[in-house]
């Protein structure tokens, strides 16, 4: 069950019954019909018309645009609402990764590209293991750069996507679907519960038929798109800042920062080892030459480096240090003090 509290009106509760008697047809294998679909999406919120864009196609270059930064203005303060929920999936995926689990993105379209690209940014980022954070998508690779018929409404291949990476009970999933109907992502959470893992959803309208099938609900209930149902834009924005959200912090609580420095960033071209030296002179304040000579010995591993010129210790005995504080820079500098 959900920990997040639906609307009680009527028309939400109607919403909840019709999200589930379809949800029970496409996991029956049966395929709602068009008028069915249709009736769903009258109640989703992400699927309405914006009273404030009627007129977007009358405006000029500069009207269009505004119109639409008047839009994004408001998602911010959605996702804000919901940082309690996140806070419970941060926490959850921390424990995962610590017990030998991952953090595992799952969506269909834009959703589903989102989750990818959040996933892929934490391994340069955070000098993660291209495993650690995963990202799947309906439809595969292919459906990366193209659409792929029929893909979001196979609930089964949910399932079948998240078998293929042998999940297990450690592992946190998170299902994302603007309108929160997405039968892929149904299936695979469904099957994500019985195994035992935690399971969130995010979605943008509530009563989404998803996040039956989550322990924790993220809704950020960003209105109507600027063009109606155009869901990239404002509810994809606001899965992009959750995602952010969710991956960024569990990885703090890993210890891959210290202060507000990315000091597991790992250094494997050009930009990245310059981005690494900065980073070991503004946590220690030391000189560009005094940096190099701690980056030199220690292969680039700018968290090392770090050790080494606020304790004086050589890159074996820094990263031994490291190692026995579970590799937290702040904790093993104390220990040092």
């Amino acid at each position: 069950m959900s920990s997040h509290t639906p609307s009680s009106s009527k028309s939400s509760t109607s919403a909840s019954i019709e999200n589930k008697v379809i949800s029970e047809k496409q996991a029956a294998g049966n395929k709602p019909t068009v008028n069915e679909l249709a009736q769903s999406l009258n109640k989703i919120v992400s699927e309405g018309r914006n009273p404030d864009t009627l007129d977007i196609d009358t405006l000029s270059t500069e009207g269009i645009l505004t119109c639409i930064n008047n839009e994004d203005a408001k998602v911010a303060n959605a996702v804000n609402s919901e940082i309690p929920q996140i806070v419970k999936v941060v926490d959850a995926a921390t424990i995962s990764i610590k017990n030998g689990g991952r953090l595992i993105y799952i969506g269909a379209g834009t959703s589903g590209r989102l989750g990818i690209l959040d996933a892929v940014e934490c391994r340069p980022t955070f000098s993660v293991p291209d495993e650690l954070v995963v990202g799947v998508i309906a439809g595969g690779e292919k459906a990366i750069q193209h659409a792929v018929e029929g893909a979001e409404d196979n609930f089964s291949a949910g399932r079948a996507d998240l078998e293929a990476l042998s999940l297990n009970q450690n592992d946190t999933v998170i299902g994302i679907s603007a309108s929160g109907r997405t039968p892929y992502v149904s299936g695979a959470l469904e099957y994500a519960r019985s195994l035992g893992c935690f399971t969130g959803a995010i979605a943008c309208s509530p009563n989404a038929a998803i996040f039956t099938k989550a322990d924790v609900a993220i809704c950020p209930i960003v209105g109507p798109e600027a063009l109606t149902g155009s869901t990239r834009m404002k509810s994809g924005t606001a899965q992009k800042l959750i995602l952010n959200m969710i991956s960024t912090s569990t990885m703090i609580k890993l210890g891959k920062t210290y202060q507000n420095l990315m000091v597991d960033v790992n250094a494997t071209n050009e930009k990245l080892k310059a981005r690494a030296l900065r980073i070991v002179m503004q946590a220690t304040d030391c000189s560009e030459e005094a940096a190099l000579v701690a980056l030199n010995a220690c292969n680039n591993k700018a968290k090392v480096a770090i050790l080494m010129v606020l304790t004086g210790q050589t890159a074996e005995q820094a990263a031994a240090q490291l190692d026995a504080n579970g590799g937290y820079l702040r904790a093993a500098a104390n220990k040092s003090e």
